[in-house]
């Protein structure tokens, strides 16, 4: 378990330094250049994407036994992600101050990623919401980072906000 946790550490800080460029795991494969799904954002505003997630006590969030805290702000199809399967999102993460991580919005690019391959908290949330949908994730430290954190970005002990739109599940 802990291998696997240092693995989805070291997988986000791939994301964040190199642009998500990384972003598989090893030995498998890998879109060439271009092949990126070029999905349009839904029609959102830049303020709206501004918005910080910073108030889990807020009316419509919901809690799972694991300890995620997660409000789905638009439903989607039925076609749920498992944890086996590809999706392609738009994404923004906070730190609980607000401090802005990482975001696919500001690289103008949805990204494409095996759920089983990220941070637990990712890969259990995103099975909560359909395809189409958009959800809002409050994950606590042990279904993220844990006590070691992802420095330089990531604090230790930290409490991640994200903002998902999941465009598509393969």
């Amino acid at each position: 378990m802990k291998k696997s946790r240092f693995f989805i550490g070291c997988t986000l800080i791939s994301l964040t330094a190199t642009g998500c460029s990384n972003y598989v795991r090893q030995g498998e494969p890998v879109d060439p250049p271009g092949a990126t799904a070029k999905v349009e954002p839904a029609e959102n505003t830049q303020a709206e994407m501004e918005v910080q997630v910073t108030d889990e006590s807020a009316p419509g969030y919901l809690s799972t036994p694991s300890g995620l805290k997660y409000r789905i702000v638009r439903e989607g199809s039925n076609t749920k992600p498992g944890p086996q399967d590809t999706v392609t999102v738009h994404y923004r993460g906070t730190l609980e101050d607000g401090t802005e991580f990482d975001s696919s919005y500001k690289r103008g690019q949805t990204i494409s990623f095996p759920l089983g391959g990220v941070i637990p908290g990712w890969t259990e949330g995103l099975q909560l919401v359909g395809e189409g949908g958009e959800i809002e994730l409050i994950i606590p430290p042990e279904l993220g980072y844990g006590a070691a954190g992802s420095p330089p970005v990531i604090p230790g002990n930290a409490t991640l906000h994200f903002k998902v739109e999941l465009f598509k599940v393969n």
